[in-house]
């Protein structure tokens, strides 16, 4: 069977939500029994996000293979079974740098090095790649960063154009466009989509669907103006309204609207029946809660609710399948004031002296009072800072990163970090095994003796005070035995309270929780409803 290919372009403003569209189309093609394989191009000129400031940009995702992404790549994971690796997120800055390196190397035989041929052939090498990384991918979705007209998005949009031409029969573009609605005039208008439509035309890319993100329903006759002024049959105009009740619905949304036999058929495919019977028993779920938890999360960027993207939806999944609903309450760390009154606290990763103390203030008061709480990261080492100031005496117990002079360096920089200059992308990066030691929370959440998580950081937790957080109270409960490194602490005489080196919401799904979020999660229901 020859390779399909749908490429998926936005228009009129960002933040429409592509990346969710594209995993929600993957996750329709999976229903059929398709094998899939998703791919991000971001236009700006940073080699990654890892060193953008996330208010900016959002949580950093990161890969098995240790690659940090765009973290539309999260949804991709959390939607589809789609191989994700560093062939499944591209940015300008890889391709120039790409390009000029084979410059350098004389791989263009003394050509003049341009955006077309050299770029745009660099773009499309990197489709290829991603469909070929695995047997067996028989649709590859690629999803274009930013929005038609955008000046960096030109040579992306024009590898797609020449990549249609090359392969018509294979290839299907999906255009999302924003119609907004006007409350003065009382009506939806389609004139942005027309004129976002007429840009990427202007390009020679035709869409051959449009989903229109929209607060209200399109009628018949604005559908059929769209189909006309776009050029599209107009059972191709699909309408994306946002959701009632979690964004897990969307791909049933689409399923509604037969976006999956549209598919198969523009691309010459045999259709299949949709088996999406397990999402939608996990949509019901969210959907309909039977008790109500409070969780509070402690960081340095939840004025930004996509900082902790990856984090928030683990909280939502392991609260859904108890049919629980979840409020996330976010407490800025550096700037504290109130933060009592949840059932439970997550302190998520971070870098920095910025919110030390306000996280650590909330460590303190979840310890004394018995609340459930999950260090992440650097909530972690904030959790055995804390644990060696109070508990066991080190009253200057710090975290190098922050003072490298202290006394006792409980947190301390990595052997193999030591020395390094450069920022990016040098971090310990990616999946590591962590085995699981036995009678721990880690252990009955688990529920197997071995386990593989992703980390992002450079700082670890300094084995010469184990024995000492040991006799105080604080067990190791997972470690990385090949560099004898801890992973996962645990305060023994407390309900539930674990810190873990690693970033366990990477690997969280709304069908398969997070074994440690869902473990968190009964542990606040305790709490909240004591009775069980």
């Amino acid at each position: 069977m020859r390779k399909k290919y749908i490429f998926i372009t936005g228009g009129v403003v960002s933040s429409l939500g592509k990346g969710l569209m594209s995993a929600s189309i993957g996750r329709l093609l999976e229903s059929q029994g398709l094998s899939i394989a998703m791919m991000k191009f971001d236009p700006y000129f940073n080699v990654d996000p890892g060193t953008m400031n996330p208010f900016q940009h959002g949580e950093v995702y990161v890969t098995e293979d240790g690659v940090e992404t765009d973290l539309d790549l999260g949804h991709y994971y959390r939607y589809t079974s789609s191989p994700l690796s560093r062939l499944s997120n591209a940015t300008s800055g890889q391709i120039y740098h790409s390009v000029i390196e084979k410059e350098r190397s004389g791989d263009y035989l003394g050509d003049t090095v341009q955006v077309i041929p050299h770029v745009v052939n660099e773009i499309k090498s990197r489709i290829v790649a991603c469909a070929e990384q695995q047997e067996g991918i028989e649709v590859t979705l690629v999803e274009i960063g930013g929005t038609v007209g955008d000046i960096e998005s030109q040579p992306f949009l024009e590898a797609i154009r020449q990549f249609r031409l090359e392969f018509p029969q294979d290839c299907v573009n999906v255009h999302l466009t924003y119609i907004p609605y006007i409350s003065a005039a009382g009506e939806l208008k389609t004139k942005p989509t027309q004129h976002s439509v007429q840009v990427l035309r202007g390009i020679g890319i035709i869409p051959d669907f449009i989903l229109c993100r929209s607060e209200r329903s399109l009628t018949e006759e604005q559908k059929e103006k769209i189909a006309l002024f776009c050029s599209v049959p107009k059972e191709a105009v699909l309408e994306l309204l946002d959701v009632k009740s979690t964004v897990y619905e969307l791909p049933l949304n689409l399923l509604d609207q037969h976006l999956d036999r549209h598919l198969c058929t523009r691309l010459q495919m045999e259709c299949y029946p949709s088996d999406m019977s397990a999402w939608e028993k996990m949509v019901y779920l969210a959907s309909h809660p039977t008790r109500t938890i409070v969780v509070g999360l402690v960081g340095k960027y939840v004025r930004h609710q996509d900082a902790y993207k990856s984090i928030i939806e683990a909280l939502h999944h392991s609260a859904a399948i108890h049919q629980v609903e979840v409020l996330i309450k976010g407490f800025s760390a550096d700037d504290l004031d109130c933060y009592e009154g949840c059932d439970g606290y997550v302190i998520p990763g971070g870098f920095g002296e910025r919110g030390f103390n306000g996280k650590m203030e909330v460590v303190s008061h979840c310890r004394k009072e018995k609340i459930p709480c999950f260090g992440i990261c650097l909530g972690m080492q904030v959790f055995v800072v804390e644990f060696a100031r109070s508990v066991l005496g080190l009253e200057k117990a710090h975290s190098t990163e922050i003072d490298f002079d202290t006394p006792h360096p409980i947190i301390s920089l990595l052997n193999d970090q030591k020395g390094v200059i450069s920022l990016g992308g040098t971090m310990r990066l990616g999946a590591y095994p962590c085995r699981i030691l036995p009678h721990t929370r880690a252990a009955a959440a688990y529920r197997v003796e071995q386990v593989s998580e992703r980390h992002r950081h450079r700082y670890e937790l300094n084995s010469c005070y184990l024995e000492q957080l040991q006799e105080g109270g604080m067990i190791v409960s997972g470690v990385y035995e090949k560099e004898h490194l801890c992973e996962i602490v645990e305060v023994v005489d407390h309900p539930w309270m674990v810190g873990v080196q690693f970033h366990p919401e990477y690997q969280s799904k709304p069908i398969c929780p997070h074994p440690l979020f869902n473990s968190f999660s009964e542990a606040t229901l305790r709490r909240r409803y004591k009775d069980g």
